[in-house]
């Protein structure tokens, strides 16, 4: 992963606008926030073509109300119309699978990948492939089970998390599972190079969000938004490092201008063109802000808790509305050992006396099984707190930056049209 970035240009500050995985990837798809686009949390995985999804998978609950709407236009539909040969390996997990007319759906590794690009070639057609690489998910490596080369003891553990040999242990087993997608990575780019197109061939590398951690996976801190994303292919400078802010949902408008693709979108995007960042160029039109969001409503069964957040490249504000209900939507994985080999929230628990602060960060996580509450205001200064441990939006000294902050996530509101919100002109103080 490191070799793919430095042969191209490395975004380090990249973002994702919603931390789970259908939210995220319809975000990159469309261009356009959740609370716009229409998927408002994870859906079905319907990984197959448009005809084969069954009337009963079609009448499902999450497939009626947790879809891309029709009148916006995917990527994968602009790359259809500009005559590409597309593939997505392992899962889609988006839908409705209409809008995702991908001509193969692969499940398999070298030789799958391999036989798509040689069938492309054969078509004479140029072509897209995503690659899903699910191991840096859980459940991770299991040390019980098998040898690891990453130590417990040599680990540094985020501040967010207790300091023990158990939850040292699931860290370095996270890091075991990024060594496995780092080496099918390499898998990837190999194929690519033994087809002799990897001259031709634009590469995105980017995650969908964060580990299933505390801070991390459907929460707003930076462990669950910052994803690594890096660009490499022809007129894409090589070996640079952008500071720039970037949110998935630059990506779209980047490669139709990259690809010199004919979109038919005739609506504002909520995403903007790197194609000048990425060509060397000066940046056209920098981001001030980068704006995320999880809704604890839309397709679940509860009226729980809005969230927002906007992030300036030091200054982070979280902003949330029901926080009186006390429930937000926690991952299976991000609680259980037993399926998913999740060993720091019990451990967490069992710790809550010696590591206070880590207890509290996960009650608030997790505020339906503890009757917790949960703050309606944080705000962060990344550049000396970024495990984002001290909520400084009741300090008069910050004040500021909380109103600018705030004023800009009203903007942002009102542009996109979050109607989720009772977000008007201003937002409550704590």
């Amino acid at each position: 992963m490191d070799s793919l970035a430095k042969s191209g240009t490395y975004f380090k500050n990249a973002f994702v606008a919603y931390p789970v995985c259908s939210a995220s990837k319809a975000a990159f798809y469309t261009g356009l926030h959740s609370h716009t686009n229409g998927i408002l949390n994870n859906t079905h995985n319907y990984h197959k073509p448009a005809e084969r999804v069954t009337e009963e998978e079609r009448n499902r609950r999450l497939a009626i109300i947790n879809r891309v709407r029709d009148e916006f236009v995917t990527m994968t539909e602009i790359l259809k119309r500009n005559g590409y040969y597309q593939g997505v390996t392992h899962k889609l997990h988006v839908y409705p699978n209409e809008k995702f007319p991908y001509d193969e759906f692969l499940h398999g590794r070298r030789a799958e990948l391999s036989g798509f690009l040689n069938r492309a070639k054969k078509r004479g057609q140029p072509w897209f492939l995503m690659v899903n690489i699910a191991n840096s998910h859980r459940p991770y490596p299991n040390s019980d089970k098998k040898s690891i080369r990453v130590s417990p003891t040599d680990v540094e553990l985020p501040k967010y998390l207790p300091d023990s040999p158990v939850i040292r242990k699931d860290w370095a087993e996270y890091l075991a599972a990024i060594e496995e997608t780092d080496a099918l990575t390499g898998e990837a780019i190999d194929v690519l190079d033994q087809s002799g197109q990897r001259e031709n061939t634009i590469i995105v590398f980017m995650s969908d969000h964060g580990p299933t951690f505390q801070h991390g996976k459907m929460t707003l801190y930076d462990l669950g938004l910052r994803v690594p994303l890096s660009f490499s292919g022809p007129g894409i400078k090589k070996g640079q490092v952008s500071d720039a802010l970037i949110s998935e949902l630059d990506l779209l408008p980047t490669l139709v201008d990259l690809c010199q693709l004919e979109s038919p979108i005739d609506y504002p995007l909520h995403g903007q063109s790197m194609a000048a960042v990425l060509r060397g160029q000066p940046n056209e039109n920098p981001r001030e802000y980068v704006f995320a969001e999880i809704s604890n409503l839309g397709p679940l069964p509860n009226d729980g808790i809005q969230e927002r957040s906007v992030f300036d490249g030091r200054w982070k504000l979280i902003y949330r509305e029901n926080v009186e209900k006390k429930w937000r939507q926690v991952n299976a994985d991000s609680r259980q050992f037993k399926t998913w080999g999740n060993r720091t929230y019990a451990e967490t628990i069992r710790l809550k006396d010696k590591f206070p602060r880590q207890f509290q960060i996960l009650v608030e996580m997790d505020p339906q099984n503890f009757d917790a509450s949960v703050p309606p205001l944080e705000l962060y200064d990344l550049a000396s707190d970024p495990d984002e441990m001290n909520n400084l939006a009741s300090d008069e000294r910050f004040a500021k930056n909380l109103a600018r902050l705030q004023n800009a996530l009203v903007q942002w509101c009102k542009a996109t049209d979050d109607s989720s919100l009772r977000l008007h002109q201003e937002i409550a103080t704590p």
